[in-house]
C-alpha cells in the first residue's frame, strides 16, 4: 500500500510541475509514469491435469547380495584370478592357494586305503578257508569267528580310509576359491604371496550383486496402509532420484519389513532396480518416490505460486486488467513441481510464480511468461 501511494504522489507531482511549467501535454507524462509503475513478475496459467501422488523417503543403495570371499584353509595365496572391479559369475575361479600340502595329505590317505584294502582281501581269503575247514569238520569255531571279526574290522577301516580321502579331497578343493554368486568384485584385500588363514575375517575380496540392486528406505508408519494397498494391487512404480530431483532409475517395491521401528515410528521398505546402466551404487543416498495414487482432472499450479502466510496458503492471481488479486487457496497435494489446488484458483487463471515479494493486493503488474521446463 505504501509503495502504491508513493507512485501516486509521484505522478501528481509530475502533473503539477508540468502545469506550472506550461507544458502542453502533461497527460502524456503522467501516462508514461503510470506505465513505469507496473511491477514486473513471472506468471503461469492454472491447468487441469492428471497428477500422480507419491510418497517420498530417503534411501540407501545396497547390493542385493554381498559376500566377503575368505579362505577356508590356511596356506600361501599363490594367485589372484580376477581384476579389481571385474564382473564375475558364480563358479568363476577367484584365487588359488598352494595345493601341495593338501595334495600330500590326499596321497597319504589314498596310500593308507590301498594298504588296508590289501589286508581286507587277505582277511576275506582267510575267512573262506576257515569256513571250508569248519564245514569239513577239521576247523574250529574259534578260528572261524576270529576270521569273521578280522574281515569286519578291516571293512570298517576301509570306510575310515575313504572318509579320510573324501576329507582330503575337500581340503584340496578349498585351495581353488570360486565366486559364490554373480556380481562385481571390489578391490582385493590380500596380495598373492601372503599367508591366508581360515580365521581371517578381512577376506580376500568382496563380491556385490548390483544387477539387480536394492534400495532400502523408510516412510512414516502412518503410510503403511497405503503402501500395503499398492503392493497388493501389483508392482507399484518406484523412482530413485538424486538430491536435485533428477531421475536415476525406475524399479519396483520388493518387501515391507515385518515390524515398525518404535523409536522413529517409521517402516523400512526395500525396492529393487535392474540398474543396467549402473546409475545406482552401493552406499549411495537417493530419494525414493513411490506412486500410490493418480488424481485425475485436478487443478494444478506451479508449486512456487503458493505462498505460505500466517493465515494459511494463498496465491496472487492476475486479473484481466493486469492487477493483482490475493486469494487464499486450499492445497490438496504438492510435490517439487506442482501443487494441486482444491479451491481458490480456476483453470485458465494466471498466477504469479516469481516476484511475489514485490507485490500486494491491487498492484498493477507487467507479466512475463514462465520459462519452459527443461
Amino acid at each position: 500500500m505504501m509503495a502504491r501511494r508513493q507512485r501516486s504522489m509521484l505522478i501528481l507531482v509530475v502533473a503539477a510541475a508540468s502545469g506550472l511549467l506550461g507544458l502542453a501535454a502533461p497527460r502524456a507524462v503522467v501516462a508514461s509514469f503510470a506505465a513505469e509503475a507496473a511491477i514486473p513478475v513471472v506468471a503461469d496459467v492454472a491447468r487441469r491435469a492428471d497428477v500422480p501422488v507419491s510418497l517420498v523417503g530417503l534411501g540407501s543403495v545396497a547390493p542385493l547380495r554381498s559376500v566377503t570371499v575368505t579362505s577356508r584353509i590356511d596356506g600361501t595365496l599363490v594367485k589372484l584370478d580376477f581384476a579389481d572391479g571385474q564382473d564375475v559369475h558364480a563358479g568363476d575361479l577367484l584365487a588359488e592357494i598352494d595345493p601341495q600340502p593338501a595334495q600330500a595329505v590326499l596321497e597319504q590317505a589314498e596310500a593308507t586305503k590301498t594298504k588296508d584294502d590289501v589286508a581286507l582281501q587277505n582277511a576275506r581269503l582267510d575267512l573262506t578257508r576257515a569256513q571250508t575247514l569248519t564245514v569239513k569238520g577239521v576247523g574250529t569255531t574259534q578260528v572261524l569267528d576270529t576270521a569273521k571279526a578280522a574281515v569286519a574290522q578291516l571293512e570298517a577301516t576301509g570306510k575310515v580310509d575313504q572318509a579320510a580321502i573324501d576329507s582330503a579331497q575337500i581340503q584340496l578343493g578349498f585351495t581353488r576359491i570360486r565366486s559364490p554368486l554373480d556380481g562385481r568384485a571390489g578391490i582385493h584385500m590380500v596380495d598373492a604371496g601372503n599367508i591366508v588363514r581360515a580365521s581371517d575375517t578381512g577376506g580376500i575380496v568382496r563380491i556385490n550383486q548390483i544387477h539387480p540392486i536394492a534400495v532400502d528406505f523408510s516412510l512414516p508408519s502412518a503410510d503403511l496402509a497405503r503402501i500395503q494397498v499398492v503392493m497388493k494391487a501389483g508392482e507399484a512404480p518406484v523412482v530413485a532420484e538424486d538430491n536435485t530431483g533428477q531421475r536415476l532409475a525406475s524399479g519396483r517395491l520388493s518387501v515391507i519389513d515385518n515390524q515398525i521401528n518404535s523409536t522413529t515410528s517409521t517402516i523400512r521398505i526395500r525396492a529393487v532396480f535392474d540398474n543396467a546402466d549402473d546409475r545406482l551404487w552401493p552406499g549411495q543416498f537417493v530419494n525414493v518416490r513411490v506412486q500410490v495414487e493418480l488424481q485425475r482432472g485436478v487443478i494444478t499450479v506451479p508449486v512456487t505460486a503458493v505462498v505460505r502466510g500466517p493465515d494459511g496458503p494463498y496465491a496472487f492471481v492476475v486479473d484481466k486488467d493486469k492487477h493483482i488479486v490475493k486469494r487464499p487457496v486450499a492445497v490438496g497435494y504438492s510435490d517439487a513441481g506442482l501443487a494441486v489446488i482444491g479451491e481458490g484458483v480456476q483453470p485458465g487463471e494466471m498466477v504469479v510464480t516469481d516476484g511475489q515479494y514485490r507485490i500486494q493486493d491491487g498492484d498493477l503488474v507487467e507479466v512475463s511468461a514462465a520459462p519452459a521446463a527443461n
